[in-house]
């Protein structure tokens, strides 16, 4: 800022992707008097590298453009930049997107144009003259306790969220509205983040390359090597998303992710099996789906969930086995999600059970759309080369036409 004339401009190179320090970096440009005006992610990065596969890694460093902020720039009214922030997000994500920009980096390169509306003003406030902060408590209602950055990662989300699932699941909040449920909208929003910007959703590692060239490479968004199965993102990304589109993440922690640390991992549909199916496994669920598939389809497959009966299922003789009800938690007592039902069916495909998977798939079709908008949604954020996508697109040609 110092050796700059008035009218030059700057660029900070910066490839750190957890949120603390992009917004420490921020928080240094703006104060230090700097109009952050763009930002612009460069390929820098391997696409094949190690660090890369099934993780939301950066395939590009973003580079900051800034410009001098005058001296006596105005002061900024809150509810003109709010009212702007949601275009330009959208104008900017269109625009990066027709360039082949994806996932996390397409995240990272909206908050330049978003933070223009902010840092061009000497500061902003709110109609009581309360000044409205760059970061804050992302939990808090009040703007000026929770910082505008946490309004950007709700913007980028919701223009996401609309492009994948539509516009009503875009703006539901805690499942009072929109069709598709919080686990639908997590996974949604997970497997966008997790696009690669190179050509590939998902890009895998060259089996030839030598581990030791990412040794020394730190990368937060890596998953762990040899360890569980599944696609795995940065802890703090994905609260900063889920918590401003009201998904409950602790909600679906060990229903469709993990979290260790530091890392969401993303359940690969092979491990919700027995969550949805029970030890009785897909066989004996597909004889009870063949021979009622229109009822409501619970998790572990139980055709009865009463209070004061225990839950009963079907075994491979159509014989009715009771279960301890003591051993379903309440929250597998509650009614089966459609993210549930698609995986259900494919794991149904998974299991050569073509007669149940087209009789589910014809109860779905008969309830709603959401069933076969869901999965074809799935099907395009999936990597290309996951089973999950090769399942999905199999369970989809076997939808009646």
């Amino acid at each position: 800022r110092r050796v700059l004339r008035e009218d030059g401009i700057g660029s900070v190179v910066f490839a750190h992707k957890t949120t603390e320090g992009w917004e420490a970096l921020l928080t240094g440009l703006i104060r230090g008097g700097w109009t952050i005006t763009a930002s612009w992610p460069i390929a820098t990065e391997m696409a094949s590298r190690l660090r890369a596969r099934d993780s939301a890694a950066l395939a590009t460093s973003v580079h900051l453009v800034c410009r001098p902020r005058p001296e006596d720039a105005p002061v900024g009214d809150w509810a003109d930049v709010l009212r702007e922030l949601p275009m330009r997000v959208g104008d900017w994500m269109e625009r990066l997107q027709a360039e082949k920009i994806r996932g996390a980096d397409l995240v990272f390169a909206c908050i330049g144009p978003a933070l223009e509306i902010y840092s061009r003003y000497s500061k902003v406030v709110d109609p009581n003259e309360i000044e409205i902060p760059l970061g804050g408590d992302a939990t808090a209602k009040e703007p000026h306790k929770r910082g505008y950055l946490s309004y950007v990662w709700e913007v980028v989300g919701r223009t996401a969220l609309e492009q994948v699932l539509g516009t009503s699941e875009a703006r539901a909040r805690n499942g009072a509205a929109g069709a598709l449920e919080e686990d639908a909208r997590l996974t949604a929003l997970f497997l966008w983040t997790l696009q690669s910007t190179n050509g590939q959703n998902g890009a895998t590692a060259d089996p030839g390359e030598d581990a030791e060239d990412d040794a020394g490479e730190e990368d937060e968004g890596a998953a762990p090597r040899g360890k569980a199965k599944g696609f795995s993102l940065v802890f703090d990304v994905v609260r900063r998303f889920a918590q401003p589109l009201g998904i409950n993440l602790p909600l679906w922690e060990n229903r469709i992710v993990t979290t260790e640390k530091g890392l969401v991992r993303l359940l690969p549909v092979s491990e919700r099996a027995r969550q949805l199916f029970g030890d009785d496994g897909v066989g004996s669920a597909a004889d009870w789906i063949e021979d009622d598939p229109g009822k409501q389809l619970q998790l572990a497959l139980f055709p009865e969930m009463e209070r004061d009966q225990a839950p009963r299922i079907r075994g491979r003789g159509r014989r009715k086995v009771s279960i301890d009800p003591s051993a379903v938690d309440a929250e597998s007592m509650r009614k089966a999600t459609t993210l549930d039902r698609v995986h259900a069916a494919m794991l149904l495909q998974a299991g050569g059970q073509a007669n149940a998977l087209r009789a589910l798939i014809k109860a779905e079709q008969d309830r709603s759309p959401d069933f076969l908008r869901l999965a074809n949604a799935l099907s395009a954020l999936y990597p290309k080369e996951s089973e999950e996508k090769r399942l999905l697109d199999a369970m989809l040609l076997a939808a009646p036409r």
